[in-house]
Parts: C-alpha cells; structure tokens; sequence
C-alpha cells in the first residue's frame, strides 16, 4: 500500500486528501491479518525530513509491527513534480538507515537498480536471503520460509 507521506499537510496539499484515513486503512489490514507491505515514494523537499522518516517507522513499529516491510522508493521528476530533482540515493539510504534504528526489520531501498538495500536480509544473523534487481527476484535463498543460516522464521509469502 502506498503511504504517501506521514503529514497531514502533505496529502492536504499534494494529495487533496487525508493522512489519518490511509494509516486507520493499514491498521485495518494488519488486524485482519492481511499481508501487508508499504511503499513511500520519497519526494526531495516534500516527505524526505528526518523527523518525518522517523515518525513513519514508529507509527509502523508500534501500530502495525517491526516486521512490516517497508519500501522507500526513489522519485524521478513528472506530472506536476517535473521541478524537483531525482532523490539522491543518499536520502533512501538515510530513510532506510532511520527505519532500521527504530526498530523495523525490513527497510528497503526502492527504484535504484542493483542497490543492495533492494535485497531482503535476515534481522538475526543478516544473511542475504532474497536477492532482487527492480523487481525480479534473482535468488531466494529461504528454505521453507526461514533463514538457512540461523533458521530464522521470515514473514512473508513464500509458496
């Protein structure tokens, strides 16, 4: 699910919309138990703030659960945003750097090809254990759903 950003003012005014009905929508899905994963499109001077970062962890952290996978994905300029740069692969690496420090297991680096925050990592032993490029899966080293170095159990869908 997308998560846009973690401020009212920014689905006010990029969105024309409201943040509380999108997060009450991830914690409806968590209750039901429903897989989920959430993907934030990270936006050069518009949801890319430290403390912002911050507060989408712990809002993930504590209302949805540490193993909840979280994607920071990489802006390029289009629509009504062709003003703004590319975000600098440094601010995903920040975001996800700020999301590991608080807590959650699965943070990743999005839309960077070949960038090895793309991959999923054991939160135990940090064994590579599925290894993408964009999208395609290139291997997926788990073994019935848990890490084959420590036996780790992984959230997932995995059949």
């Amino acid at each position: 699910m997308d998560l846009k950003a973690y401020t009212e003012k920014f689905y006010g005014e990029q969105c024309k919309g409201e943040l509380k009905p999108v997060l009450e929508a991830l914690r409806r899905l968590r209750a039901k138990g429903l897989w989920t994963e959430i993907v934030v499109l990270v936006i050069p001077t518009l949801n890319d703030g430290e403390r912002e970062l911050r507060e989408l962890a712990r809002f993930v952290k504590n209302d949805l659960g540490a193993e909840v996978p979280v994607h920071f994905t990489r802006f390029h300029g289009a629509y009504r945003l062709v003003n703004l740069p590319s975000t600098p692969i440094s601010t995903l690496e920040r975001a996800r750097e700020i999301a590991t420090a608080e807590g959650l297991a699965f943070a990743y680096v999005g839309n960077v090809p070949g960038h090895p925050g793309n991959h999923t990592y054991c939160p135990g032993c940090k064994a590579v254990l599925v290894r993408r490029t964009g999208m395609a899966v290139l291997q997926n080293r788990l073994v019935s759903g848990r890490c084959p170095e420590c036996r780790r159990a992984i959230p997932g869908i995995w059949a």
